[in-house]
């Protein structure tokens, strides 16, 4: 039996240390929970989940140390319609209790994006592509 994985990510689980507090930041952000269940919180996004678990209970379910947060060769991306609206989000993430990492700015690639990290400390990128195209649910497309 030949099994190929596929192109895809399913859940994307961001390691917490404080389950309430990250929640709240993602929910004042726009976000909608859905299932929670104990020390577990998920978002539903497109095609794919967002998940929020206390970051020491996750580090032993992979069976690895906790380190501590710092830049850990990962960045999560949101990528948006305009300019504006990418100063919008990177305002309003400040406004939930993130930290502007830097501001939003026209970059080499020709498009425009700043970085601000979450009360956890997980990076996330919004950024404005002219040369990739958002759909109506807000998927993204390349070229």
């Amino acid at each position: 039996m030949s099994v190929q994985m596929q192109q895809r990510v399913s859940v994307i689980t961001l390691g917490v240390e404080d389950l309430d507090r990250a929640r709240a930041f993602y929910e004042f952000m726009g976000w909608k929970a859905g299932v929670c269940e104990g020390q577990i919180v998920f978002f539903q996004l497109n095609g794919l989940v967002l998940a929020l678990y206390p970051r020491e209970a996750l580090a032993a379910d992979a069976e690895m140390e906790c380190a501590p947060p710092g830049f850990a060769g990962i960045t999560l991306a949101y990528n948006t319609a305009s300019i504006e609206e990418t100063d919008v989000i990177l305002s309003r993430a400040i406004e939930a209790g993130g930290q502007l990492v830097k501001p939003a700015q026209k970059v080499f690639w020709g498009g425009y994006s700043g970085y601000f990290r979450d009360p956890d400390g997980h990076l996330w990128e919004v950024a404005f592509n002219p040369f990739w195209r958002l759909d109506e649910q807000g998927n993204l497309h390349l070229g």
